[in-house]
């Protein structure tokens, strides 16, 4: 099966590779039948395999193989074993309809539901599980442009069963000249119903495979309230930072929800420093943020940012999250 072997023949997978001069970047391309991503719960478009900036890359696998078997990630000894679902790479979204999504609740069994980014998908259960491998009904058209430094999606996608239909566009782009990249994100609701949805980006950081630890620090601009402090002290909130107290190992998650932000952009500012190795990334977007959490095992550091859209029928949702990559001196 296409997951069994995702890893080893990871070379075989459709791809594009774009640069600007400061920057070389790998992206998968979404095709249902060779993909690299194939799954139901992250959007398929902009998928990034590696991101190469001054000596250092920040993307990549954080799970050495992928089980069907699994129920989003696990374990075989030391090794981190992902589900199909869950094996995407880079900064990938997810979109959710209240915390399933869109169409979940009002479909019966056997009828159909729409993952954004997707396709349009069987419905086989009473509960969702963002992390289930659901039939796949139909993924609509996907168009892709490539250009020296950047890359174009576009899927178009009509359930008549549902009343959903869209076309989503996002390019993913390097930045002329600057160690940077943006995500620019279109939603246009060509459906006969209200698209009521949340996206955020997972943000898989592998910065050069190190290990969560005290090397890194997380900043935002507002105070963190969190709901709760990261798991069994492994991290600690400090005024506007996250601070690890140790370097994760084993089956050690640290996670936490933070609360805080204010109902503008400028919260929707996240800056990532590894000391040890002088690289960091800072992440901003241009839409107010809805949640902001952290989840991070020992193979991966992921700092998620999500936004709310309420797009009528005949309207659109724009959005857009850029990317900074910087190097300093180690300390």
């Amino acid at each position: 099966m296409w997951w069994a072997a995702q890893l080893s023949l990871a070379a075989q997978f459709p791809y594009a590779e774009i640069e600007n001069g400061s920057i070389h970047a790998k992206v998968y391309l979404p095709d249902g039948k060779a993909g690299y991503y194939r799954a139901t719960r992250f959007d398929w478009s902009g998928v990034i395999a590696s991101l190469e900036y001054n000596g250092h890359n920040y993307y990549g696998p954080w799970f050495v193989r992928v089980d069907p078997a699994i129920h989003d990630f696990g374990y075989e000894g030391d090794h981190v074993i992902a589900s199909p679902c869950a094996a995407a790479t880079g900064p990938v979204e997810e979109f959710q309809t209240n915390r399933s999504a869109l169409g979940w609740d009002e479909a019966k069994p056997g009828g159909t539901f729409i993952k954004i980014g997707v396709g349009i998908l069987r419905k086989d259960g009473e509960k969702y599980d963002f992390v289930k491998l659901y039939p796949i009904v139909s993924t609509g058209s996907w168009r892709v442009d490539r250009n020296r430094d950047s890359v174009a999606f576009t899927q178009v996608l009509t359930d008549p069963s549902s009343g959903y239909g869209y076309v989503y566009s996002k390019v993913v782009s390097l930045v002329p000249g600057k160690p940077g990249m943006l995500l620019d994100h279109r939603l246009q609701n060509t459906g006969r119903r209200t698209i009521r949805s949340t996206v955020y980006n997972h943000n898989f950081l592998v910065l050069d495979e190190q290990p969560p630890g005290p090397d890194f620090t997380i900043t935002v601009p507002f105070q963190i309230q969190p709901d709760r402090q990261a798991t069994n002290d492994l991290a600690e909130v400090r005024a506007n930072r996250i601070i690890y107290k140790k370097v994760l190992s084993g089956r050690e998650i640290a996670h936490l929800s933070m609360h805080g932000f204010g109902s503008t952009s400028a919260d929707n500012d996240i800056r990532i420093e590894n000391a040890k190795l002088g690289a960091g990334m800072r992440i901003t977007g241009d839409r107010s943020l809805s949640d902001e959490g952290l989840w991070s095992i020992k193979t991966v550091l992921a700092v998620e940012p999500t936004i709310s859209m309420s797009i009528e029928p005949g309207h659109e949702f724009t959005w857009k999250m850029s990317y900074e990559y910087y190097t300093k001196k180690p300390e």
